[in-house]
């Protein structure tokens, strides 16, 4: 008989045997849908947060900041140097000759959270009077758009989903003044979502604030960027940092990603090595179990070698069926749920769990790893099974 079949032949054999080892066989399945439930969960966590602040913002957009800001809230620009900014060559113009560009502030608001109660930050932006014209994302899905020199706001939905009292008609008390909720806002799933907009001169009013804290322009095209920094960054009556939007929101969201993605793996891994001693034990019992029967074939002329791959197919199959239910698991419990947490503006950024193929296939590889692992002795034993021994004392 060739090797091949010498494979095939005992492989299907130990396979078949797996109903009579039902109870061994699922601590494997078991313990290793733990460790893939657990390591997507995370996971997910990581790359939604990832994709809601990555996804923000645009190549042919720019954030502008005093220079040295790392964030907006540290930040201050004063008028002068928005007309300035506004100004500059580079930036997209309307029909009629006006530059679209807001200049706007951030301040912080404590809003309970639902399901808690407990109070979190949420960001309210002032926009200017081009402010939706330079986030053509943006578009009310519900109620209408906030009026200037009047205390009312729009909210998106991911901060209406994630805190109380923003409901269509609500009124919020901060800053000693009541703001009405007029209007609900999408932006494609980015950051955005999470804020709420009103006008800039209001905010600032109620704030008793007279400086902006960043400037944000819709450029000609993606390529007008370098011009638009030269001329602002060469200007001698401006100290300013210039940065493409998206490249500001990967800055945000870089330290947080990777706690996120190092907990995951950390966690996991120290999950992993509990479920590789528990792969460990089964496959030892799975091979005791059948040491006269691996003796018999060894006698009958059976080579080590199919032993071991039936062992390893053994160990695979049920990794594989333990890491396919936890992360169909994880999936059905997780993904597309909303979870929020704090952003480099020290606020609330909201955004979906997210599981995609690409996490579902790194668990299952991170799922049949252990397996391989777990069943690398046990394999090894039962090549090395002394055959007389076996089968005298069998």
């Amino acid at each position: 008989m060739t090797l091949f079949k010498q494979i095939g032949a005992v492989t299907a054999m130990n396979l078949a045997g797996i109903p009579s080892r039902l109870g061994t066989s699922l601590v494997i399945v078991i313990g290793i849908a733990g460790v893939v439930g657990v390591l997507i969960s995370v996971l997910a966590m990581a790359v939604g947060f990832s994709t809601a602040l990555n996804h923000t913002g645009r190549a042919d957009r720019a954030i502008i900041m005093r220079g040295g800001s790392t964030s907006e809230l540290g930040s201050t620009l004063s008028r002068d140097n928005a007309l300035t900014i506004l100004d500059a060559p580079g930036v997209r113009k309307t029909a009629d000759g006006k530059p679209i560009g807001s200049a706007e502030e951030l301040v912080i608001v404590d809003l309970p959270q639902k399901g808690t109660d407990s109070g979190v930050n949420v960001t309210l932006r002032g926009i200017g009077p081009q402010g939706l014209a330079t986030r053509p994302e943006i578009h009310l899905v519900a109620g209408r758009m906030f009026q200037p020199a009047v205390r009312e706001l729009i909210v998106g939905t991911a901060a209406q989903a994630q805190f109380k009292g923003l409901d269509l008609g609500s009124h919020i008390a901060f800053r000693d003044s009541d703001w009405t909720v007029v209007g609900v806002f999408e932006s494609g799933g980015d950051a955005h979502e999470s804020e709420m907009l009103a006008d800039a001169e209001t905010v600032m009013s109620a704030y008793r604030r007279n400086l902006f804290q960043s400037i944000t322009v819709l450029l000609d095209d993606a390529a007008a960027f370098d011009k638009f920094k030269d001329a602002l960054t060469t200007n001698p009556t401006l100290s300013v940092d210039v940065r493409r939007e998206p490249d500001y929101y990967a800055t945000m969201s870089a330290t947080l990603e990777k706690i996120l993605f190092f907990v995951a793996y950390v966690v996991g891994g120290i999950m992993a090595v509990g479920a590789l001693f528990g792969a460990l034990n089964t496959m030892y019992s799975a091979v005791s179990a059948r040491a006269i029967e691996i003796a018999t074939l060894r006698a009958l002329g059976f080579g080590a070698t199919p032993v071991v791959i039936s062992v390893f197919v053994e160990a695979l199959l049920l990794s594989f069926v333990g890491g396919a239910i936890g992360a169909g698991l994880a999936w059905a419990f997780f993904n597309g749920d909303a979870a929020n947490t704090l952003s480099g503006n020290f606020t609330q950024v909201v955004f979906r769990l997210t599981i995609g193929a690409d996490v579902v296939v790194l668990g299952i590889v991170w799922a049949c790893v252990i397996g391989m692992v777990g069943s690398l002795f046990p394999a090894i034993r039962a090549a090395r099974l002394p055959i007389a021994v076996v089968l005298r004392t069998g």
